[in-house]
């Protein structure tokens, strides 16, 4: 059986390795066509397919369950078509057996997926932000066109919200602004610096104005009157050290999706919005679809396997790709909608993750079972049913 499971590794490897590659190539090309008004001065086209690159990892990492989807099922119905499955099903291989056979050839793909989900694409998404703030000047993420906005508790118990207009590719920050609240929510500075930038625990920002709001500013207005003192003052610094729970780290995470973080960075942010009090339910979420990333491609060999043992008198290799294809881009739409939905409806972030994956399976586990134990299904029909058998 070793030999067999070898000679089905080196089919489906093969077949995955040029859906892959067409795939990648194919997206590629149309980003690129796509980005070809943006090339000029700065955005040269040396830089544009230096961004493209670095896109790479980003869509193997989308591509992969699809490819592998429609691979196996080339791999599969072209062995199907050549009879080879015949052989191995009259060896004494049953449909099931030849399943964990094909999990056993996942297995290598899921510890590369995993390397590719925790290192190579999370480190290419920031190259690829860095490079996005060098020659574009913005980055893709949850900006504002004000800026990014972060909140954060200070040491007195009172609340500090943080803008910030644009991200430097080095880690440093420009145009900051601080919104400082004593525990009654009542503003009592605001502060603006040209520039900052972070060192030991701390954001050393530059060229600060502060604006300090007296306590009986908000009287005073109420009453209608000239106050007896400033409202307000303002003093300038040069340069203002700042004790934050921010980092480049945290600053570069908001600009990532949370499906391209890597767990570490992803368990870190997480903690960073529960520390703030802040919503981390889409977090937490694409935690789970991380976690689960390597176990999509079990999903993909399994939906694989019922279409691929198919006999070919019932369809052509075109025909089982045809549905291989449909199958893939509905997974994919499935995992987008339950993405939504789940956000939407407040479902439990295992199961918004984890329900499509386990529904394809069962599905797919349902129709090769149905598949294998057909002829023993009829004939139990046949003899519960008599009336229902076929006339000679």
């Amino acid at each position: 059986m070793r030999t067999a499971r070898r000679y089905l590794a080196r089919e489906i490897y093969r077949s995955c390795a040029v859906v892959l590659l067409a795939l990648l190539g194919l997206f590629t090309f149309f980003a690129l066509v796509d980005d070809l008004d943006n090339v000029g001065d700065k955005f040269s086209m040396p830089v544009l397919l230096y961004m493209q690159a670095l896109a790479l990892p980003t869509r193997l990492y989308d591509l992969l369950p699809i490819g592998l989807l429609i691979g196996a099922i080339l791999a599969l119905a072209g062995l199907a078509q050549r009879n080879e499955l015949v052989i191995l099903r009259v060896s004494g291989i049953s449909g099931m057996r030849l399943l964990r056979m094909l999990w056993l050839i996942t297995l290598p793909l899921m510890i590369g997926a995993t390397l590719l989900s925790e290192f190579v694409t999370p480190a290419a998404e920031i190259k690829s932000g860095e490079a996005s703030l060098l020659f574009r000047g913005k980055a893709s993420g949850s900006r504002m066109d004000s800026g990014y906005w972060f909140k954060e508790p200070t040491r007195d118990g009172g609340t500090r919200i943080i803008n910030i207009a644009k991200l430097l590719a080095d880690g440093n920050v420009e145009g900051v602004t601080l919104y400082e609240f004593k525990p009654g929510l009542e503003l009592t500075t605001l502060s603006t610096a040209a520039a900052g930038a972070f060192a030991d625990d701390k954001l050393v920002l530059q060229d600060v104005v502060e604006t300090h709001i007296d306590d009986s500013a908000a009287q005073a207005l109420a009453d209608a009157k000239p106050p007896r003192t400033a409202p307000a003052r303002v003093t300038k610094l040069p340069q203002r050290e700042l004790n934050t729970t921010l980092s480049p780290e945290r600053l570069l995470a908001r600009v990532l999706t949370p499906e391209r973080m890597s767990l570490a960075t992803l368990l870190d942010y997480i903690d960073y919005l529960h520390h703030n009090q802040l919503d981390a339910g889409r977090q937490v979420v694409a935690l789970w679809r991380k976690v689960s990333y390597p176990f999509t491609l079990l999903v993909m060999i399994t939906i694989a396997a019922p279409i691929s043992f198919m006999q070919t008198r019932r369809g052509g290799v075109g025909a089982k790709v045809f549905v291989g294809i449909l199958l893939g881009v509905g997974f994919f739409m499935l995992n987008q909608l339950a993405l939504n939905v789940g956000m939407l409806s407040r479902w439990p972030p295992w199961l918004t993750a984890l329900g499509p994956n386990l529904g394809a399976v069962l599905l797919a586990l349902g129709a090769l079972s149905l598949m294998e134990y057909r002829h023993a299904t009829a004939r139990f029909a046949q003899a519960r049913w008599p009336w229902r058998r076929n006339p000679a």
